[in-house]
Parts: structure tokens; sequence; C-alpha cells
């Protein structure tokens, strides 16, 4: 067994971001996420729910080696949002990622990888940064 899970070319790509990904948003689909989160505040679909935005697309680049770690589980993410999302604009996300750790567990070693992204609207404008935890850890044998 290594003596770590994070090699050399998982390192190589921390502070990197993925490709960048533009979504236009549809009252349709506002409309639907929030009937499927039961939310009924009557300012949809003509406002986005806060957490819509994690329905427009993963960004999450590829992390060198992960089949060695092929077991995913989420961390959790925080929000911090800004302006408003409506019917029409067009949303664009990149995600970077910012830190990899190794920490034991109570089903073994696994490395705590940490995500930021970014989506801003078509004049540049914040709509929201997330970040998320996502734990990796070795196959079961």
């Amino acid at each position: 067994m290594p003596d770590s899970l994070i090699t050399a070319a998982m390192l190589a790509v921390v502070g990197q971001a993925g490709e960048s990904r533009t979504a236009t948003v549809e009252r349709g689909a506002i409309q639907r996420f929030a009937e499927a989160i039961g939310d009924g505040n009557p300012a949809y679909p003509d406002l986005a729910p806060p957490t819509f935005l994690r329905s427009v697309g993963v960004a999450i680049p590829t992390l060198p080696d992960g089949d060695s770690i092929p077991r995913v589980l989420d961390g959790g993410s925080e929000w911090a949002f800004g302006t408003p999302v409506r019917p029409g604009d067009e949303i664009t996300f990149s995600t970077i990622l910012q830190d990899l750790t190794e920490r034991d567990g109570r089903l073994g070693a696994m490395v705590i990888a940490t995500y930021l992204t970014t989506f801003v609207n078509q004049d540049g404008i914040r709509a929201a940064t997330q970040r998320n935890t996502v734990i990796r850890m070795a196959a079961t044998e």
C-alpha cells in the first residue's frame, strides 16, 4: 500500500480550474426544481431558488489518478449568493480544485478534496459561489 493516497499528479492540479461551461436558465426548469424541493414560493418560476444553480451542470475538474480512490462521498457544500438568477440568464460556471488533504477515517484512509465553483451571469455578475467537499476512498476488498 502506498504511503499516501494523494499522488504527485493530483497535487499538480490543485489551484487549476476545470473547463468553463454555460447554461441557459429556463423558466420550466426553475418551476420543476422548485416543485422537486417542495418550495411553493410565489416568486418561482420568475426567480430561481438559491440552490437552483446546482442543477445547471457539473464542472468539477478531473482528478488525475482518481481511479485509485474510486469511492466518492459528498462531504457537503457551502453557498454564498450574489445577484438573483432569472429565466433567460446565461450562467457560466467553472470549478477550481482548492485543496487536497488526507486523513484516516473510520473506514480507512481518505482524500478530502475541496472545490470552489463560481457562477456568473451574462453580464459577468456573480450569481453564487459554492464550496464543495468531496471525500474519496480506495475500493473495499
